[in-house]
């Protein structure tokens, strides 16, 4: 458990927030940064085939250790955090027997308290590590990346748990919805893989939001506002009326388990011009397409009652619900569930309202469903994880290989 977390601290101290801006790969030098420190560590454990590409994918083997065939697993996480908080000068606070009550990050006034945050009551007597309340903490994914390397070392270390192949990977830009870009499936070389990227204890998901983005652009004319009468059309109105058209109750903040929504993530505006940029979620198909019709009507409703000025919208499909891809291949659950059940840990099978990487490489050929780090609140300055949980994770992959090779050499 200390090598588990001494990785997890060194991982951290890495700033490798993505860059959307960037059309770079990796979009940061810090993860670059990463993933050569990462790379150094999987030599010195002694894997096989250590591959860092020029985008800062990074990927390794674990040869099996038994005599007869099965397939080769993937355990596949990615190093950068989300640009939502700051990754820089992350500063991460070892609380540990915790018994309850707020808990307060650093000197920054904030603090991380059950009230808000009511997961924080079934976690008592655990260790957990938080932020200082100045930037994230980047257990969305380095806790991964740390439980997946230790699992392995514990492999390593333990020959007589039997395992086939065992492929991992690292990602770049997972959270600009660009992680799966590059990736080569063919020489990963698995069969199937899991994202160690979930949440609390026990999370199992292979269905994720079907996503699409939509860009409205409202068009106006400025005018110095003196002379403005019967000429100026500000864009802003224009855009508050498209807002006020959006249903309020399918929002993020109004929904939850299998509801989708419209989410307006951020605009830029001025009497000229106001740009809006909404992200649209559905777990069904059907029901996506739907959405995506319906905020198109929304813009040429407007047009159609404007006299001047306009409504532009550009929907583009981000990620698709990985479901269908993974159902046809149950075992790969089973085998998650059998795994879980042997770490004394109850499977929660739920939705994830988002995406992975896993959801992309799905559609690409490679079945990937998520299993829990024991993280919470990712993409804030409330982040934080329970050392028991990543433990667990780590259980959880070992023993999953394990399931693995002992089910398939029964069937």
């Amino acid at each position: 458990m200390n090598n588990l977390v001494q990785r997890f601290l060194n991982y951290v101290s890495v700033d490798t927030q993505s860059d959307e801006s960037s059309t770079n790969c990796p979009s940061s030098g810090g993860q670059f940064k990463l993933a050569e420190l990462i790379k150094e560590e999987l030599i010195a454990l002694g894997l096989s085939d250590v591959r860092l590409d020029k985008h800062g994918y990074l990927s390794a083997k674990l040869p099996t250790n038994i005599d007869y065939n099965v397939p080769a697993i993937g355990f596949i996480a990615h190093m950068d955090t989300a640009p939502d908080a700051s990754g820089k000068d992350v500063q991460p606070q070892i609380v540990e027997n915790y018994q309850g009550g707020d808990i307060p990050l650093g000197s920054s006034g904030e603090v991380l308290s059950p009230k808000q945050f009511p997961d924080l009551d079934g976690l008592h007597g655990q260790t957990l590590i938080t932020t200082d309340g100045t930037t994230l903490l980047g257990a969305d994914n380095k806790a991964g990346i740390a439980e997946i390397i230790t699992a392995v070392a514990t492999l390593i270390a333990n020959p007589d748990i039997k395992h086939g192949e065992i492929c991992i990977g690292f990602t770049p830009d997972e959270e600009i919805g660009r992680g799966a870009d590059l990736f080569d499936v063919k020489n990963f070389g698995a069969q199937w893989a899991y994202t160690i990227d979930g949440g609390p204890v026990g999370e199992l998901e292979y269905e994720n939001f079907n996503a699409s983005n939509a860009a409205v652009t409202c068009s106006g004319v400025n005018v110095h506002p003196g002379t403005a009468k019967g000429k100026m059309i500000n864009s802003m109105t224009i855009a508050a009326q498209f807002i006020a058209k959006m249903p309020t109750q399918e929002t993020p903040e109004a929904t939850e388990g299998y509801q989708g929504f419209f989410h307006l993530t951020n605009m830029d505006a001025s009497v000229a011009e106001t740009k809006l940029n909404y992200i649209i979620r559905d777990f069904d198909a059907e029901q996506q397409l739907s959405r995506v019709k319906f905020i198109k009507r929304v813009a040429e409703e407007l047009n159609q009652n404007l006299t001047q000025g306009s409504v532009k919208i550009e929907v583009t499909e981000n990620y698709r619900n990985m479901r269908e891809q993974v159902e046809p291949f149950p075992h790969i659950i089973d085998y998650a569930q059998q795994a879980m059940l042997a770490c004394n840990v109850k499977p929660n099978i739920k939705p994830i309202r988002g995406g992975t990487d896993g959801a992309r490489l799905s559609f690409m050929g490679l079945p990937c469903p998520n299993i829990f780090t024991g993280g919470y609140n990712f993409h804030g300055i409330h982040e934080f994880i329970s050392v028991d949980g990543m433990h667990k994770a780590v259980e959880v992959i070992v023993k999953l290989a394990e399931v693995t090779a002992e089910s398939e050499k029964k069937a």
